[in-house]
């Protein structure tokens, strides 16, 4: 009982705790505003270049923007802790640690998939793309594991606020590297086979490719070989993530080196 509230009752408080205890609304402009302007962007651009067509452009972005949530929110449970001198504190309680970190990534999942919803419907009205009704559902439950996914690599990111103080900067990398290698505005056919590897190793390249099925009218089912794969790739970013949280908070404790990174 104590594991599933600090599950879910920690995290929800972390999650709020983001915002220095303000409404999350506050966030709306990045949450909606930049979804949308990145999705007309490209768009546009693929227009003037003859690429592809509007909604493979709503999809590809709409689903990466979940991207946003999922590595800066999740990176910033452990280094607000830091920056609010309450880390110590965290890492000297008796709390389970699978519960108390992963409950901190279940509103940063929701947070990713309401973002990348919004977005990309918000994106198919502005441009005009027909979004089959049918496919509501399953493009909402590709989303969620793809939030999911994306999730697990930003706990892999938020691990490394326990050895460096400053860990804003790496999410504005990954980001840009999911932007050019998951098949977000370039098909993965387009790109240099050493940069297509490499994409089927990354979240959201899977989800992305499984929602631009489904919106074309397949099934879940036929996409369920994405799915698995991009669940999966969440799990072993997650689980990475646990394990460097582990090792880095062993260490700290060795080195005397938890208030000094």
């Amino acid at each position: 009982m104590n594991a599933v509230r600090l599950f879910f009752i920690g995290g929800l408080t972390s999650y709020r705790a983001l915002f220095s205890w303000l409404s999350p609304w506050i966030l709306v402009p990045t949450f909606v505003l930049g979804p949308i302007f990145q999705i007309l962007f490209f768009a546009y651009v693929g227009r003037a270049a003859g690429a592809q067509d509007d909604a493979f452009f709503v999809i590809g972005n709409a689903v990466q923007y979940a991207s946003i949530p999922c590595l800066f929110a999740m990176g910033n449970t452990i280094s607000g802790e830091r920056q609010q001198a309450t880390l110590p504190l965290l890492l000297a309680s008796p709390a389970a640690r699978i519960p108390l970190f992963l409950g901190r990534a279940l509103p940063v999942i929701v947070n990713g998939l309401v973002v990348s919803v919004v977005a990309l419907f918000a994106g198919a009205l502005l441009l005009g793309v027909h979004l089959r009704p049918e496919s509501a559902v399953p493009l909402t439950l590709v989303v969620a594991v793809s939030a999911f996914a994306c999730t697990g690599l930003g706990l892999a990111n938020a691990a490394l606020a326990l050895r460096v103080r400053e860990t804003a900067v790496l999410p504005n990398i990954l980001f840009g590297i999911l932007l050019i290698f998951a098949g977000v505005n370039v098909p993965l056919s387009s790109l240099p086979p050493w940069m297509a590897a490499a994409a089927h190793w990354m979240p959201l390249t899977h989800g992305i490719d499984a929602a631009r099925r489904v919106a074309a009218g397949a099934t879940l089912g036929a996409v369920r070989a994405d799915l698995f794969a991009e669940a999966g790739l969440g799990l072993v970013y997650a689980a990475v993530g646990l394990g460097l949280l582990a090792w880095f908070e062993r260490e700290s404790r060795r080195h005397a080196t938890l208030d000094m990174a």
